[in-house]
């Protein structure tokens, strides 16, 4: 029983959703300032209800013709007529139907684009503890779905359903009114058995549907991270496990689809059973109607084609309504998606804001991404205007955190962040990052031209403005020596180019942004020594009058840092500047220790096989 409430339960959620769905999807069938938009749905609405007035009256028509060829001596002009006036009726009816869909398109299509288009901003807007939660491969193939389910619903539910239902009211009342209640009752009856036993049987198959969906989403995630992931698969020659996984997910989806499949079958029968024993039935009363006198064989034929043209589209009907539910379901995981909040937003009184300094200040900041796990525990310092700040300290200290802290892609859980002395949560979003340019030290670029993710930096930079930038990151001459320069692809997240080439192309676009705060996180730990003492020399120039935070791991690249903070367990141990800490003798000087040893014994290593 209590497995039953679920289910009810359940449902009636699931409903509740679905007809929020049409509602959200109705008002973009009737958007706000657009009145051609509004005017091609009136005259696409009024196109359907003259297509449909005229589809009921051609067997009329059909019946005329019959009976006036039935008579011992008929007329020619009169059959002539009404052939050529049930042609014009069936045209005029193909024709409105066409007109219909030509005034409809730009409604559906702008709904698609916009519905798409505002699922694509919600998705930036949401935070990143989100998106490091979802899987990227599962997100595009829950929009693709929806966004196809729109198109399907917009179409087919304006266009076929109300329609359809329109014309069965209108048949079940000339059946009463031209013959009698028996008729109106078997046709009403019959449609009303079909309608509900589809609607029935098709909730019920749902189920696999969802499921076929749930595996094809797991197999893309799973295809697309293995193949962004080729590399690694390959260093660790773990095809064979790649494609269990795959398969396992291929596997689920196989058994589904079969059950779908298999029980649509059952569908189709039971449907085709219901309209034959409807149609059977009617076609008895008739035909006992035109042998005792009643009525007339254009009656009979009559019958037979209002049968006939209602139920052609009404089992049609079955599969629309059965795409449309298909449709709603994968709709409604797009919508999902439309209903996660943005846990970091701009606060209502924010203001735009563009520093002139560029002082950073934090003030007894704690931080963590989970409650049992503390990452920051009150971290304090301030990096005056045009200084740079340094942070050491092992794997998982908390030193990148301190950047996206700053960008805001968290909030702290106490303490104070500030810009030129302004709390960064009084500053929009848009105008915080723009303020701020990083070199992550794990690069990623898009699956683009080498122009197009230099430009990045600076949309509207100019060409010039990108070779200087190219120039100054040390990447101008490698560019050149590509066939195709500054429009060659660096493949998907930029795998076509090694970690320095990629890291280059990430300090030159950060210069064209051209920032007041600049944030190294470990920007030189992929290059060489040689190239690393170029970017170093580079990064000084670009770093004049600008405020710097330098995430390190190579603490040589630090030494001129103006303060360098020391992390452990989440605390500052030590800060001072370069000389300072080594005189104390601890962490740090330790660390240095430590790297100077190593570097030694590479240069020693490195003669060696030079002999």
């Amino acid at each position: 029983m209590a497995r039953r409430t679920h289910f009810d339960a359940t449902e009636t959620f699931r409903r509740t959703n679905q007809f929020k769905t049409l509602i959200t999807l109705a008002s973009h069938l009737w958007p706000k300032r657009r009145p051609d938009l509004k005017l091609r749905v009136t005259f696409a609405l009024i196109a359907m209800v003259l297509a449909k007035a005229i589809g009921v009256y051609v067997p009329f028509l059909y019946k005329n013709a019959v009976d006036a060829l039935s008579v011992e001596i008929a007329i020619l002009t009169v059959p002539i007529t009404l052939v050529i006036a049930y042609g014009v009726a069936r045209l005029l009816n193909q024709s409105l139907g066409e007109l219909r869909d030509f005034i409809f398109a730009k409604v559906s299509q702008h709904a698609q684009r916009t519905i798409g288009l505002s699922t694509f901003k919600h998705l930036h807007n949401l935070s990143l503890a989100f998106h490091l939660d979802r899987q990227t491969g599962g997100i595009s193939r829950v929009i693709e779905r929806g966004i196809q389910g729109i198109n399907f619903v917009l179409n087919f539910m304006m266009f076929n359903i109300i329609p359809t239902l329109l014309e069965i009211v209108i048949v079940t009342t000339v059946f009463l009114v031209k013959f009698d209640y028996r008729f109106a009752l078997i046709v009403f009856g019959t449609i009303s058995s079909y309608i509900i036993f589809t609607m029935w049987f098709t909730e019920w198959r749902l189920q696999y549907r969802r499921r076929m969906n749930e595996k094809d989403s797991e197999a893309n995630t799973r295809a697309i991270d293995s193949l962004i992931n080729y590399e690694t698969v390959k260093y660790f020659n773990n095809e064979e496990h790649e494609y269990k996984y795959y398969d396992d997910a291929l596997a689920g989806y196989e058994k589904a689809a079969i059950k779908n499949i298999t029980t649509l079958s059952f569908l189709n029968i039971g449907q085709a059973a219901l309209i034959a024993v409807g149609l059977i039935t009617i076609m008895l009363m008739a035909g006992k109607g035109v042998v005792t006198g009643i009525y007339t064989i254009g009656d009979f034929v009559l019958v037979n084609t209002f049968l006939i043209q209602l139920y052609l589209p009404l089992n049609f009907l079955g599969f629309v309504y059965r795409q449309i539910k298909q449709s709603l379901t994968d709709m409604d995981k797009m919508f999902e998606l439309l209903d996660v909040s943005p846990q970091i937003q701009n606060e209502p009184d924010a203001i735009t804001f563009s520093p002139p300094l560029g002082k950073v200040e934090f003030k007894n900041v704690c931080f963590s991404y989970t409650d049992d796990r503390r990452i920051l525990n009150g971290i304090s310092f301030t990096i005056p205007p045009g200084n740079t700040l340094a942070i050491v300290g092992s794997s998982g200290e908390g030193k990148s955190t301190i950047s996206r802290l700053l960008f805001r892609f968290y909030d702290i859980n106490s303490g104070q962040i500030k810009i030129d002395d302004k709390d960064v949560k009084s500053i929009t979003l848009d105008s915080l990052r723009a303020a701020i340019g990083i070199v992550p030290q794990d690069t990623v670029l898009f699956n683009n031209t080498i122009h197009y993710n230099l430009q990045y930096g600076r949309p509207n930079a100019s060409k010039t403005e990108i070779i200087q930038a190219a120039q100054i990151a040390k990447i101008e001459a490698f560019i050149q020596s590509l066939p195709d320069q500054y429009q060659s692809k660096v493949g998907e997240r930029g795998l076509k180019l090694s970690g320095g080439e990629k890291q280059r192309i990430a300090i030159a676009r950060t210069i064209l942004k051209n920032p007041k705060i600049l944030i190294f996180d470990e920007a030189t730990s992929a290059l060489d020594s040689q190239t690393e003492n170029d970017i170093q020399i580079s990064l000084k120039e670009v770093s004049k009058n600008k405020t710097t935070l330098v995430i390190a791991h190579r603490l040589s690249t630090i030494v001129d840092a103006d303060e360098i903070l020391v992390l452990q367990d989440g605390k500052i141990t030590e800060r001072g500047r370069h000389s300072d800490l080594i005189a104390l003798n601890g962490i740090y000087a330790s660390m240095w220790a430590r790297q100077q040893e190593a570097k030694e014994y590479q240069t020693k290593l490195d003669k060696v096989l030079k002999h």
